[in-house]
């Protein structure tokens, strides 16, 4: 049997995936742990060193369009609505996101799918260009030939989004790697009431921010006819699993606190196919190109391939 080399967050939807062994006849996994999740994001951009790899959605369509041979399958890993997770200095006068024109704003950097989906949505939903704000990033981008809009500055390196939050320099950044969790001053969120305007945005549009994928080395395809149905119907027994009993959790996590809230107004808070997450996966690819990360709007139908309607084999394509 062939071990393919697997990086997976640790999911609780996925824990069924992570207790197998085989996924068909003639291949297994062997679970790769790595320290963090962008790390492996960056090797799968760079040299796809790992056979099936979970991958923030934007690093896959940048890699894919510069002609890495990766699949994505419509298997959402992470699922977080954007009007949340960008933190301001508490106290600072901002009446709402609009009025983060004119201001620094620190994310880890540029082209991390979180900020992509939140530059989108603050344009869409709060008319704020992201022409107008100076991004602060703290980290070197994934690939690196990718051209930087010219109002993306890098710190120094060694120095921390949270040295600059500290220091007064910066009020506003996105949480968790980023640093505005870790700063020493309160930040709170930009938007105030933002539970309420995530639940009016998806119930206006239908988007489900999605922040990770499984995706597949296309030469994986080739060589284990079925492997990308046998994937999928494994990932989706996991999840049914983790949803039947998400409810009786004793010690549920901040993922399963969000997931049972998410339950109040949506059937299935992690939604799985191409069709099922049609809205999202096409206004990311819109975000993506807006912000300058991808030439042009490629058909979502030939980026994300659903095995259950598509002939075995069939590798994701840019056009």
């Amino acid at each position: 049997m062939e071990r393919l080399k697997t990086v997976l967050g640790k999911h609780a939807q996925v824990a069924g995936v992570r207790a197998l062994d085989e996924i068909l006849p003639g291949a297994g996994f062997a679970f790769i742990d790595v320290k963090r999740m962008p790390d492996a994001y960056r090797d799968m951009v760079r040299t796809q060193p790992y056979d099936i790899c979970e991958m923030a959605p934007v690093m896959y369509l940048m890699a894919l369009e510069r002609g890495a041979p990766l699949t994505a399958l419509p298997l959402p890993m992470t699922r977080r609505f954007r009007h949340s997770g960008l933190k301001m200095r508490k106290g600072l006068a901002l009446a709402g996101p609009r009025d983060l024109a004119g201001r620094k704003i620190g994310v880890r950097n540029y082209s991390v799918t979180a900020a992509v989906w939140t530059r989108g949505i603050f344009a869409d939903d709060y008319g704020l260009d992201p022409g107008s704000v100076t991004w602060v990033t703290e980290e070197p981008e994934n690939l690196e030939d990718l051209a930087l809009p010219a109002n993306v500055r890098r710190l120094p390196d060694g120095r921390k989004i949270v040295d600059a939050i500290d220091a007064g320099e910066i009020d506003v950044a996105f949480d968790g790697l980023a640093g505005a969790a870790d700063a020493r001053v309160e930040m709170v969120d930009v938007v105030s009431d933002a539970s309420r305007a995530e639940r009016q945005w998806f119930e206006r549009t239908g988007i489900y921010p999605i922040h990770g994928v499984v995706v597949v080395r296309n030469e994986v395809l080739a060589r284990h006819p079925g492997i990308e149905q046998a994937l999928y119907g494994h990932f989706a027994q996991a999840k049914q699993s983790y949803l039947a009993g998400l409810d009786g959790i004793v010690e549920p996590s901040g993922d399963d606190r969000r997931y049972r809230r998410l339950r109040e107004f949506m059937d299935d808070p992690l939604p799985y196919g191409f069709e099922e997450n049609r809205a999202s996966l096409l206004a990311l690819i819109r975000y993506a190109h807006a912000q300058k990360l991808v030439g042009r709007e490629a058909d979502a139908r030939n980026l994300f391939i659903d095995p259950r309607t598509g002939p075995s084999g069939r590798v994701a394509q840019w056009n």
